[in-house]
């Protein structure tokens, strides 16, 4: 028949109707516990399908979400680092009018804090204005 094997395997890709409406109902029940529980993640929201008794695995709860925009987005958190509330003395600008001509004139610095996994770190840069 000059046929590829592969056709022989071939089996059709559309779900039949009480499939379609299984698929609906879950995305139904999805979109009811995130609008519930707004931030439940994928695996919250499988196992609260579990405890309905809903058959279902995470990866296909996680693809249904993230067709449907269903994923909650974890809010950063932001530390402040500057306190300006403090009773030292204030300096200002010494170099704001100066024209800096060569080097070795003026000197700047600045301290900043980095935030890794643990904790804040510290990074001091020292430069020549000039350069």
């Amino acid at each position: 028949m000059n046929l590829p094997r592969s056709s022989f395997y071939y089996s059709s890709k559309e779900k039949s109707p009480a499939e379609q409406d299984r698929e609906k109902a879950l995305e139904e029940r999805i979109e009811a516990i995130c609008l519930e529980f707004p931030s439940y993640g994928y695996q919250r929201v499988s196992a609260k399908l579990h405890r309905y008794g809903w058959n279902i695995n995470h990866k296909k709860v996680l693809k249904i979400m993230r067709t449907n925009d269903l994923l909650c987005r974890p809010q950063k958190k932001w530390v402040r680092t500057t306190q300006s509330n403090h009773g030292y003395r204030f300096y200002h600008n010494l170099l704001k009018n100066r024209q800096i001509t060569a080097i070795n004139q003026a000197w700047v610095a600045d301290i900043t804090y980095i935030r890794i996994v643990s904790c804040f770190v510290y990074l001091a840069v020292l430069l020549d204005l000039f350069s």
